[in-house]
């Protein structure tokens, strides 16, 4: 028995068209799940099912605003119809805004409080709206798992990005909440977990590590020299988790954010 066998399994990630939803998209339909595409936007869509079509015949995309109930409500049903079940929803939509970011001469006193709840209503509501809507239909064969997306940001107070990090470590604790709320009531079928990457340059936050000649900012330095392996993650370098979230190797296992890190949560400092 291949306890890492993700053929067959319908594996929905919302931020499909994304660089990290992208990312684990290719990596899953290479190892021959079927995966559907959820992004806000048809041209999107359009194009990551293009691009991922040349990998595999077994991905399906539809536009689906994370954080519109009704909505996601019925491109679930549509999945359903379609094909027939919902193994696996990664919550990997997410992102941050410059007015939820204290800048480099700025304080908390400066944070404008409308991006803030922007930030909030994305990284937490964008992630609890679909666990309820798709967790719900998962509960009808009692089979499902969920995997959210925390942060490094969510453990420990990393300066600036204010917005994110407390939206994050709402994703934490409603992680576990979750994951104890669906095994107790619909049984050990049904599991939640998250992961935690650590510090990977992407376009969000190139400003904040990367000068304009490519050099590292004070501020990725200081990152560097925090992290035990000296260096910044890879966007494939969270494929493993995933996998190993996803399948029967874990089935015992709900409730915990998996560090991807590079140690840096391990290190003190000193």
């Amino acid at each position: 028995m291949n306890l890492f066998n993700v053929e067959k399994k319908v594996i929905l990630i919302t931020g499909g068209g994304g660089v990290l939803g992208g990312q684990m998209a290719e990596y899953l339909l290479g190892n021959g799940a079927t995966v559907v595409i959820l992004d806000y936007k048809q041209e999107i869509v359009d194009v990551a099912i293009e691009r991922f079509k040349k990998i595999s015949p077994n991905v399906f995309g539809f536009v689906c605003n994370v954080l519109d109930e009704a909505s996601t409500k019925i491109v679930s049903d549509q999945i359903i119809a379609d094909l027939g079940k919902i193994d696996v929803l990664i919550n990997a939509a997410g992102g941050n805004m410059p007015g939820a970011t204290i800048g480099e001469h700025q304080n908390i006193f400066d944070v404008k409080i409308d991006d803030f709840k922007k930030v909030v209503d994305l990284n937490l509501f964008g992630s609890i709206i679909p666990s309820l809507v798709f967790g719900k239909a998962m509960t009808e064969n009692k089979q499902g798992v969920i995997i959210n997306i925390s942060s490094m940001t969510a453990q420990s107070a990393i300066t600036r990005v204010v917005g994110y990090s407390a939206s994050k470590a709402a994703i934490d604790n409603y992680t576990k909440w979750l994951s104890v709320e669906l095994a107790s009531k619909f049984g050990d079928g049904m599991r939640v977990n998250a992961i935690a990457p650590g510090f990977f340059i992407g376009n969000q936050n190139r400003a904040l590590l990367t000068n304009e000649d490519g050099t590292y900012t004070d501020r990725a330095n200081t990152i560097i020299q925090n992290t035990p392996m000296k260096r910044f993650g890879e966007a494939d370098e969270l494929n493993g988790s995933i996998h190993f979230l996803c399948t029967d190797a874990s089935k015992f296992v709900t409730g915990i954010v998996i560090p991807i890190d590079g140690g840096f949560s391990a290190f003190s400092g000193v």
